[in-house]
């Protein structure tokens, strides 16, 4: 039950941020649904095999951008419609506020250990929607490759 729950909250928050940066409305089911698969790996990679959150943040923004690439051929529409929705549930914002209020409660030492969290969190995120980037930019000049010497 707690899982489905998870998936549609979500979706919703993949869904509603596509409303508010006014995507077509075609795209706005297959964007939440982009959002909502990276979110339930990092969720379930979290719960059930209790990995560290950074690297459940790296395989989520993975499939979240792996996801997007594909769906963007499908629909023929660019990639960030699909990506930058579908990050907005794996942002670490809990943990940026968690150390801002630690910070101002005057635990520096808790505070600098949840910063540097934060930013690894970020990071990780950012580099999985690199990754795969870089893997569809990788699959897309194979199948190129293997057009061209079909014509020679």
């Amino acid at each position: 039950m707690t899982i489905i729950f998870t998936f549609i909250c979500s979706f919703c928050a993949s869904y509603f941020f596509n409303v508010i940066y006014d995507a077509p409305k075609k795209l706005f089911i297959p964007a939440g649904f982009a959002g909502a698969m990276g979110y339930m790996v990092y969720f379930v990679l979290t719960e059930s095999f209790h990995m560290d959150s950074i690297y459940t943040s790296l395989l989520g923004s993975l499939t979240l951008g792996l996801l997007s690439h594909i769906m963007s051929r499908i629909f023929k529409a660019p990639v960030v419609i699909f990506m930058i929705p579908g990050i907005i549930p794996l942002v670490p914002g809990s943990i940026a506020f968690r150390a801002t209020q630690q910070l101002v409660t005057l635990q520096f030492t808790d505070a600098t250990n949840t910063f540097i969290r934060a930013i690894l969190v970020a990071g990780a995120i950012a580099l999985g929607l690199l990754i795969s980037d870089q893997l569809s930019k990788t699959l897309n000049i194979r199948k190129l490759w293997a057009i061209k010497r079909n014509r020679l």
